[in-house]
């Protein structure tokens, strides 16, 4: 049994939206000590001018990265950095004996040239058949014993926690799936851009990326893993005006004969005794507030029976469930915690 804050935590990337998410959740875990955080742009100031929300809960001084000193206090590193920089420094980490979880889309692909593809050039093409992806509920047997973990996107994980389990009993269509899915703001970061200024996103609603996001090859690599043949899918992702949150709608057509009650059975058998997939009862959807703040994910259900389609709608917190709480998840599952540990919170009632 771990004592008390006997996990050391390092966040590198700590004052990003995910980062600073994660710094949060770590501060509340019983089995956490945050011995460093690290910020380029904010190196020397205590976490707490950044974030005064904190209070003195978090009064670390952001530092610079540097692996010798971080390695020397910490078992765990969290990688919050945009895409290409993690691959540069997490060979260095896992050398020095921490473990590593990492929240770019670094180390989520097996298929190298698919990540090169859709990225840059990959400069530690060997960790990428090591990492495992962390979706918990999904390969939780895995991460226990893994030393790097790719940290799923927070659209994939809205998506593929709906759709693996129909995908591995072979209750839909694979050959058409149609994901319509909107995210609240800080899903694009906190570096300031003209398409996420205030003026720009107030009172509007719009899509972006159509049928070109990055996170589309990683739900079909996944996916085709789960079916057990290649995945196609259209994925059109919209920006809505609220600072967290995601739903997903997805359309898929069902195998011959299957009812909406053997897909809410095949649902509920799957992610029977874990606790942050809920099932919405029966004519129930959820929406984004339900989830605020927490690492659920929420699935609802509807078999359109005059079209013949299936329509799930999923609900997560893109800074939650789709980073930063999963993130601990997996640092649970990795060091053999109970994997809610941390995580436990109960979500707003408004």
């Amino acid at each position: 049994m771990l004592k008390s804050g006997s996990i050391r935590a390092a966040v590198v990337g700590a004052t990003g939206y995910a980062g600073a998410e994660l710094v949060r959740l770590l501060a509340g875990h019983s089995d956490v000590t945050i011995t460093a955080i690290t910020s380029r742009q904010y190196a020397g100031v205590p976490f707490n001018q950044v974030y005064p929300a904190v209070g003195t809960a978090v009064s670390l001084v952001c530092e610079t990265f540097a692996p010798e000193p971080i390695c020397e206090r910490a078992d765990i590193v969290f990688t919050a950095l945009p895409h290409k920089l993690p691959m540069s420094i997490v060979p260095e980490l896992l050398d020095r004996g921490v473990r590593v979880v990492d929240l770019s889309a670094d180390f989520r692909f097996s298929d190298v040239a698919a990540y090169e593809r859709h990225y840059q050039a990959h400069t530690a093409k060997e960790l990428c058949k090591k990492s495992v992806y962390g979706l918990c509920e999904v390969y939780g047997e895995k991460i226990k014993k893994a030393d790097l973990v790719g940290n799923p996107g927070c659209y994939p994980t809205s998506v593929l926690l709906p759709l693996i389990p129909l995908a591995r009993a072979g209750l839909v269509d694979t050959k058409m799936i149609i994901v319509d899915a909107k995210s609240g703001v800080s899903g694009a970061g906190r570096s300031p851009s003209l398409g996420v200024h205030f003026c720009e996103v107030n009172e509007s609603f719009k899509a972006y990326k159509v049928a070109a996001h990055r996170h589309a090859p990683e739900m079909e690599e996944i996916l085709g893993e789960a079916a057990g043949t290649p995945v196609c899918l259209t994925f059109v992702p919209h920006l809505v005006p609220m600072t967290r949150g995601m739903l997903s709608t997805i359309y898929v057509n069902p195998e011959q004969a299957v009812s909406e009650q053997d897909v809410r059975q095949c649902l509920a058998d799957y992610y029977k005794g874990r606790p942050f997939v809920r099932l919405c009862g029966e004519g129930a959807f959820p929406e984004t507030r339900f989830v605020r703040g927490t690492n659920f994910c929420d699935i609802g259900v509807r078999l359109d029976t005059h079209a013949n389609r299936l329509i799930l709608v999923s609900a997560i917190d893109n800074l939650v469930k789709g980073a930063a709480g999963q993130a601990v998840q997996n640092m649970n599952l990795m060091f053999g915690v109970d994997e809610g540990r941390g995580l436990d919170m109960i979500p707003f009632p408004v």
